[in-house]
């Protein structure tokens, strides 16, 4: 299987990873990948003890969850970048190449 691939200016060659998932269990919400990532393609989410997530509103309301977790908001957004990867503290995220 081929991958889509991008030249770059100085001849090397870059295949874009596309955010997939988010690893829920590892995320610590700190934010980092949403600042670095500027494509809308983040949302910082309430997760409760059974694991459902909840919409984190401006009250910051911290007694509807248990903690804080950043997830993929709007997938068809990412660039292929990396830079949410790169900065992530606890290495949370599954990147994926689109196939060409």
């Amino acid at each position: 299987m081929s991958f889509a691939s991008v030249v770059m200016p100085d001849g090397r060659s870059w295949i874009p990873r596309f955010v997939k998932a988010i690893n829920k269990e590892k995320c610590i919400g700190c934010g980092r990948c949403f600042k670095v990532c500027g494509r809308d393609v983040l949302q910082l989410m309430g997760m409760d003890d059974e694991g459902e997530l909840i919409a984190v509103d401006g009250d910051d309301d911290d007694d509807e969850y248990e903690k804080k977790v950043m997830t993929v908001a709007n997938d068809v957004n990412c660039i292929g970048c990396e830079a949410c990867a790169k900065i992530c503290p606890k290495k949370c995220y599954t990147h994926e190449a689109m196939p060409a």
